[in-house]
């Protein structure tokens, strides 16, 4: 059994199935040759899977990198384009990502302007990916310890999604990709939320409805210019967190920075008379214990503001947020001054004692 959902010009397939969806597309496309982009960990728990459902890949250039956000690098893509150049890649070539958000991100740019953009698809591994970065059309680096400050708008030609590839992941890692569907539940569907709350729920059905919200958001504003901005809830503070810990043995993953993110914001929403009382103590409860709350204790506040200051939605130096105002409903656009922000960090303080 296999899922389709049309996205922005490309489809996106999900189930057991989706290596016969792959073949498929590969023998139509007619490339001149095939590039793998993986991991350390994806080369040897995922990639054998792939090689052998899609014969014509058993002749692709593999590219290595190291696993972790340190490797959304310019150094990074300058290693693929490398390769690209050493092997002929050509505007018929095409990279296949496979990995979780670091790679699918890091493919996609390194991609997007090799030759003024050659295609790729993503083959996501991790449920991160999966749920949300397999939609969306968003690639990006880091740079300087800025998270996502370079990257382009760059549609994938299709994406398969395999969900026994999520038994690979460590516990930590499955729990990353959940953060990003609690917050997609939190900003659009009060349903999805509840049913959240409730244990044992299938995989595939959380990231076929998760994909479901996120794409219907993205199809009406691709470009990230109105409503598609909802989507950085918990983003805002959270990107700012995981810059801060980037390189540290504290380093945050993702989605870990994101449910600190949502927590915060929820409080700021708070503060704004968005959300009642009762609404903030329903997300700090709903929010499961196993996610990772790391203490911010020791966190100088000018430096996590300078980060902020950094967030592609700010301008004419006021902050810009994207803040629930009810459980699966989210405004956009809205200013947040550092006052409110201290307050709301303060609060996360004491969740974490």
């Amino acid at each position: 059994m296999m899922t389709s959902i049309q996205s922005n010009g490309y489809s996106i397939y999900i189930g057991k199935e989706i290596f016969k969806a792959l073949s498929s597309f590969l023998d139509k496309s007619k490339y001149s040759s095939y590039f793998i982009l993986c991991d350390e960990n994806t080369l040897q728990l995922c990639l054998p899977t792939l090689i052998t459902s899609c014969s014509k890949l058993q002749t692709a250039e593999i590219i290595e990198i190291e696993s972790g956000e340190t490797s959304k690098s310019l150094e990074f893509s300058a290693h693929i384009w490398q390769t690209f150049i050493e092997n002929n890649a050509d505007k018929k070539s095409l990279l296949i990502n496979l990995g979780g958000g670091v790679v699918s991100d890091l493919g996609g740019f390194t991609a997007s302007v090799y030759k003024r953009g050659i295609d790729f698809i993503n083959v996501p591994t991790s449920l991160l990916a999966m749920a949300d970065a397999s939609v969306g059309g968003k690639t990006g680096l880091d740079f300087i310890g800025i998270k996502n400050v370079l990257g382009t708008f760059a549609q994938p030609k299709a994406v398969f999604i395999y969900p026994d590839y999520l038994n690979t992941l460590s516990s930590r890692h499955f729990q990353n990709g959940l953060a990003e569907v609690f917050k997609m539940a939190l900003i659009a569907d009060k349903k999805f939320w509840n049913l959240l709350k409730e244990e044992g729920q299938d995989e595939e059905t959380l990231i076929i409805k998760s994909i479901s919200l996120k794409n219907k958001l993205v199809l009406n504003d691709p470009y990230d210019k109105g409503a598609r901005k909802i989507l950085n809830f918990g983003h805002t503070i959270g990107h700012a967190i995981e810059s801060l810990f980037l390189g540290s043995v504290n380093e945050l993953l993702h989605g870990e920075a994101v449910i600190i993110g949502m927590l915060i914001e929820s409080h700021i929403a708070y503060q704004k008379k968005m959300i009642l009382k009762k609404e903030l103590d329903e997300i700090i409860s709903g929010i499961p214990p196993y996610f990772t709350m790391q203490s911010l204790k020791s966190i100088p506040l000018d430096s996590l503001i300078e980060l902020i200051k950094n967030d592609k939605k700010n301008h004419n130096d006021k902050f810009y947020f994207s803040l629930i105002d009810k459980i699966g409903s989210c405004k956009f656009d809205l200013i947040v001054t550092k006052n409110q922000i201290k307050k709301a960090i303060d609060f996360y303080t004491t969740l974490t004692k």
